[in-house]
C-alpha cells in the first residue's frame, strides 16, 4: 500500500517511509491511497486479543514490513501495559460503557500509538543504521507518551515543545523528570497552538529536517492514527451483537486525531452509528459540527488542558475526505484558513457526527455527578463527554487519561485527590526543562546543538 499527501504534491510513500518523516514533503498529511473494506474480516477478528487484532489490522497498511517483524513490534509495544486487558471496556449502566485507555506507562491514551511508534523507530534505526531526532508538540499527554516510547533507545533523541505553565504539574513532571540523556522538554512561551505552529514551520524546512533525520511524533504521523483505530475496533467487537449497530463513541477531543481514528473505521465498513465530538470551552470543533464554520479563536486555559486548542491539525485529513480527495481544493482551503482563520463548509457528515462543549463549571458538575451515580472517578477531559449523551444510543465514553494526573480539578469536584504510584514517584525527582521562545530559529538551534 502507498501513502499520499492530502495536498497532492508529494510522491507516494511506503508505510515505513511515511512513518519515518511524519509530515509529507509538501506540508500535507499522509493518508492511505485507498482504504480497505474490512467488513468481511470482522467475524474472524472477534476471537483475537488486543495484540493479535492490532497486528492483523496494521498488516493491511504496513505491507512493506515482514509479518514476523510487524508482529514482534506490536507484541513488544503492549508489554509495557501492566494488565492483560490493555483497553478495558467497563459497563456503568445499561446503555453506558467506559473504554479505559489510561493503563499504559504514562497513564494516557497516547501510549497506545506512541509505544508502537517508538518501536517502529527503533526498528528503522537498527535496519538502516541511521539516527533519528523525534520532534513533537504537546498540550499535555502526547509529550510524555512520546518520550516514554523513545526513552533511552539507541541513536534517538526526542524534543517535545509544550506551553509553559499551561499543562498540569504532573504532566510536566512526566516529561521533565525522566533523567534520560536523550530527552529534552522544551517549555515555550504561549499556547499549544504556538508550539504546533513552530513545529510545522520546522518541518517545512525540508533541508533541515533531512539533515537532522527529523521525524514527527504528533498525530500528524499516520502511524499514530492507525494505531488508535485499533482500540475502537477492539471495543466494538466486544459489545453484545445486539448493541453493535447502535453504538456511539463519545470522544473528548481537541486536535481531532483521536475521533478521526475511529471515524476511519466507519469509512472501512464498520457499522458504527455515530461519534460525539466532546470539546471543552475551546469549542472550535463543536462550532464546526453545529454551524459548518471552522474558525479559529483565542485559546482559553481550562481544567481540561490537553484540549486547550484552536487549530486542530488532523482536521486536514477529514477535509481531504470531505472534498473527495481533491488535493487542489485541500490546498486552497488550507491557504484560506492560514490567511483568514476560517472557512464555511456545506458538506460535512451530519449523520454520523454530533458534538458538545463543556465549560469548567460543567466539568466539575459532571465529575461530581458521575462519582455520585456510579462511584466512578473521571478525569476532566472525560468529564466533557457527559455533556450530551444520546439516550437513544449505546454510548462508549473514552477515558483518555488517569484522573490522578489532575489532582487539583478532582479536589475541587469531589474533595478527593486520586493517586497513582508511578506519578507519586515523580514528585521527588528534579525537573529538567529548557525554557524557550516560540520561535523556529531558537528550536532549530537547540536541535543542532543536542540532536543525535
Amino acid at each position: 500500500m502507498k501513502f499520499v499527501s492530502t495536498r497532492g504534491q508529494a510522491a507516494p510513500h511506503t508505510f515505513s517511509e511515511a512513518v519515518a518523516i511524519g509530515l509529507a514533503p509538501d506540508g500535507g498529511l499522509f493518508m492511505p491511497e485507498t482504504l480497505p473494506d474490512i467488513r468481511s474480516r470482522l467475524a474472524g477478528w472477534r476471537q483475537l486479543g488486543y495484540t493479535g487484532l492490532c497486528r492483523e489490522f496494521l498488516s493491511l497498511f504496513a505491507d512493506d514490513l515482514p509479518t514476523e517483524v510487524l508482529g514482534g513490534i506490536v507484541e513488544k509495544s503492549y508489554l509495557s501495559f501492566p494488565q492483560p486487558d490493555v483497553a478495558p471496556l467497563r459497563r456503568l449502566d445499561e446503555r453506558l460503557y467506559v473504554l479505559e485507555l489510561f493503563h499504559g506507562p504514562t497513564l494516557a491514551f497516547k501510549d497506545f500509538a506512541l509505544q508502537l511508534l517508538g518501536n517502529l523507530y527503533e526498528h528503522q534505526c537498527a535496519a538502516t543504521g541511521r539516527s533519528l531526532n523525534a520532534l513533537g508538540a504537546t498540550s499535555g499527554d502526547t509529550g510524555a507518551a512520546a518520550i516514554h516510547g523513545l526513552l533511552s533507545k539507541p541513536r534517538t533523541a526526542v524534543f517535545i515543545l509544550y506551553p509553559d505553565g499551561r499543562i498540569s504539574s504532573l504532566q510536566e513532571r512526566q516529561m521533565a523528570c525522566t533523567g534520560a540523556a536523550n530527552v529534552y522538554a522544551l517549555a515555550i512561551d504561549g499556547s499549544f497552538d504556538d508550539a504546533q505552529r513552530v513545529l510545522k514551520e520546522i518541518f517545512g524546512d525540508r533541508e533541515f529536517a533531512r539533515r537532522h533525520d527529523l521525524s514527527a511524533v504528533n498525530s500528524i504521523n499516520l502511524a499514530r492514527v492507525l494505531a488508535q483505530s485499533v482500540y475502537y475496533l477492539h471495543a466494538w467487537l466486544r459489545l453484545p451483537e445486539a448493541e453493535r449497530g447502535n453504538v456511539e463513541f463519545v470522544v473528548p477531543t481537541g486536535n481531532f486525531g483521536n475521533v478521526f481514528a475511529g471515524w476511519l473505521l466507519a469509512r472501512m465498513g464498520v457499522p458504527i452509528r455515530g461519534f460525539n465530538v466532546a470539546t471543552n470551552q475551546n469549542d472550535l470543533l463543536h462550532r464546526f459540527f453545529t454551524t459548518g464554520e471552522y474558525r479559529t479563536g483565542t485559546v482559553h486555559p481550562s481544567l481540561a488542558p490537553s484540549m486547550d486548542i484552536q487549530v486542530a491539525s488532523n482536521f486536514e485529513r477529514y477535509l481531504y475526505y470531505m472534498v473527495d480527495g481533491d488535493a487542489a481544493r485541500v490546498r486552497a482551503i488550507m491557504q484560506e484558513l492560514k490567511a483568514t482563520g476560517g472557512h464555511r463548509f456545506d458538506n460535512f457528515d451530519r449523520d454520523i457526527f454530533s458534538s458538545s462543549c463543556a465549560t469548567d463549571e460543567d466539568i466539575l458538575r459532571h465529575t461530581r455527578e458521575v462519582h455520585q451515580r456510579y462511584g466512578y472517578i473521571v478525569d476532566p477531559h472525560m468529564a466533557c463527554a457527559f455533556q450530551s449523551l444520546n439516550p437513544d444510543r449505546v454510548s462508549i465514553v473514552l477515558a483518555t487519561a488517569h484522573p490522578a494526573k489532575f489532582p487539583a480539578a478532582l479536589r475541587r469536584a469531589i474533595g478527593q485527590e486520586p493517586v497513582h504510584p508511578a506519578l507519586e514517584a515523580l514528585k521527588s525527582r528534579p525537573i529538567v526543562k529548557h525554557r524557550m521562545k516560540a520561535e523556529a530559529g531558537a528550536i532549530k538551534a537547540f536541535i543542532e546543538a543536542h540532536g543525535v
